[in-house]
């Protein structure tokens, strides 16, 4: 009974000499407290890896010259593969924007599929997905309109998922924003440029931004201004609700 104050203290003391890691308090004396939890990231960021096979993505995303990574890797035949503990910070979306936020990668998981870019996303690879969505959502509770594009987040730099990435279905499961009625169109005096930011889009690269909309939400490229359909799937996309999005009429 006499050892047990000094034992209960040990560890304590062996943390307070033990090293931080670099970049955190250099000066400072280590007490650590329990009071902190793991970060809960708040949006899922969808990529392609522009490449023929899923081992050679592999060797992309786990090479430590190239300073890549995701949380995920899906193959073309279903095959989930997990990269990086989801409570880390992946290097994935690079530099990056959305809303308010500018470090994407600091809260977001991030999934790449692996697909060429050229082709349909697999069957197998979307069932996969699906399911991996659905238990991320169980786990982080991100809001439906929160499951983007890198093409989105880091528009003119970036262009995946391509124009082939169904972004219709993943919205019949509740995985990001879709309008199947927009209305004939947009209310008088809408600002297209105001309301591509205000669904997220950073408004530095405009043609950009109008040219990774096409592609989100029409399947298609460009980067001229919003014609009227355009701009009322724009407005109805915007009076959706984020946490809950309704499900599509018709299956893609």
């Amino acid at each position: 009974m006499l050892l047990r104050g000094p034992v209960l203290l040990l560890p304590l003391l062996i943390a307070a000499c033990a090293p931080l890691p670099v970049g955190q308090g250099r000066d400072a004396i280590w007490r650590p407290s329990p009071n902190f939890d793991q970060r809960r990231p708040n949006v899922v960021i969808l990529h392609q890896t522009t490449n023929a096979t899923v081992e050679k993505a592999l060797a992309t995303l786990t090479d430590p010259a190239r300073k890549v990574s995701a949380h995920y890797l899906i193959g073309r035949d279903g095959r989930l593969l997990q990269l990086v503990d989801e409570s880390a910070r992946a290097w994935h979306a690079g530099a990056s924007r959305w809303g308010g936020m500018s470090d994407l990668n600091s809260a977001s998981i991030g999934i790449e599929l692996d697909n060429t870019g050229d082709e349909p996303f697999a069957e197998p690879q979307i069932t996969a997905l699906l399911a991996l969505l659905a238990e991320l959502r169980e786990r982080h509770r991100f809001p439906a309109a929160n499951v983007l594009a890198h093409g989105d987040v880091a528009p003119g730099r970036k262009v995946d998922p391509s124009r082939w990435f169904p972004w219709r279905r993943l919205a019949q499961a509740g995985f990001g924003l879709w309008c199947d009625n927009p209305p004939p169109a947009a209310p008088a005096g809408f600002d297209a440029a105001l309301g591509l930011r205000a669904l997220g889009y950073d408004p530095a690269q405009p043609a950009a931004v109008r040219a990774a909309f096409r592609r989100h939400f029409l399947g298609r490229e460009g980067e001229a201004e919003l014609d009227g359909a355009e701009q009322a799937l724009l407005h109805c996309l915007l009076a959706l609700p984020r946490e809950q999005v309704p499900t599509a009429e018709v299956a893609q």
